[in-house]
């Protein structure tokens, strides 16, 4: 029986009181952190791939079923915006298409041959590097995706949280991050979940650090899409540049980013600096 799968250290949980569950669930999540800090050379190894690859142009997939693949199509849906990285540089797909999403489509990570399709119709190449994510570390969807990828050239990483898996043996860089029994038996959107998230959060978070996409702790190149966005690039501004909110906002609406707006400042106003 694989760790994922194993019996929770918890038992007639119908009988708990409330409390009692939120206190054991959070006692549990507790030790995600300290299994994901197990993996951090490994991380390190892969990212610094990322990193190369994408200098070059090239991309980066992930690829899951369920919980998994949907933490993957987050990860990447939110890097356009955060980062200002064009649309299609990090790329998340899931077994059974972007309907799965929200709702399970039945037996679509149980195909080996799927995912090699889904990642032919993005034009997947040898630039690229692909991270197939599975709790278990058995998905078939996964698994072959893997498998095939590496077959073609391609370098691959994974995220699992048992030790030895499928998965693991074709990616070039595992990540095996072992966070033990669910509170819940078997229910891996908890903590493995939790474990995926935050090595997902790591890779693309320092990833996009190395690619320049931020400037001292700040997000300079975020899209503006929603009042917040514009006011936190206003307050940027105004800090970056020592100018009123006013004149701060009049420059992001001209420039349209943080970025350009302090470079063309700079640029026409050295001694503002």
């Amino acid at each position: 029986m694989t760790t994922t799968e194993s019996a929770s250290r918890y038992n007639n949980l119908e009988k708990l009181s409330i409390g009692t569950l939120l206190r054991n669930i959070n006692r549990e999540d507790a030790t995600v952190p300290r299994a994901v800090k197990k993996v951090i050379p490994a991380m390190e190894r892969l990212v610094r791939v990322i990193v190369s690859r994408m200098e070059k142009g090239g991309r980066l997939f992930y690829i899951g079923a369920g919980t998994s693949g949907r933490l993957g199509v987050v990860d990447a849906s939110e890097i356009p915006p955060t980062y200002g990285m064009p649309q299609g540089r990090v790329i998340g797909l899931i077994a059974g298409g972007d309907k799965a999403i929200r709702k399970a489509v039945e037996h679509a990570e149980d195909d080996p041959r799927q995912a090699w399709k889904d990642l032919k119709a993005c034009s997947i190449s040898k630039k690229d590097v692909l991270i197939g994510i599975a709790a278990s570390g058995r998905t078939p969807y996964v698994v072959g995706g893997l498998k095939d990828a590496r077959k073609h050239g391609i370098t691959t990483g994974c995220i699992t949280c048992n030790k030895g898996s499928e998965v693991a043996k074709h990616a070039d860089h595992p990540l095996e991050i072992v966070v033990g029994p669910e509170f819940v038996t078997g229910s891996t959107r908890m903590k493995a979940g939790t474990a995926q998230k935050l090595a997902l959060n790591m890779i693309s978070t320092a990833t996009m650090i190395r690619l320049g996409r931020v400037k001292g702790n700040k997000m300079v190149d975020m899209q503006l899409t929603n009042d917040k966005l514009i006011d936190r690039g206003t307050r940027m501004i105004m800090e970056e540049l020592d100018v009123p909110s006013e004149e701060a906002a009049r420059l992001l609406k001209q420039y349209g980013s943080v970025r350009r707006a302090v470079r063309a400042s700079v640029t026409e106003r050295p001694s503002r600096r």
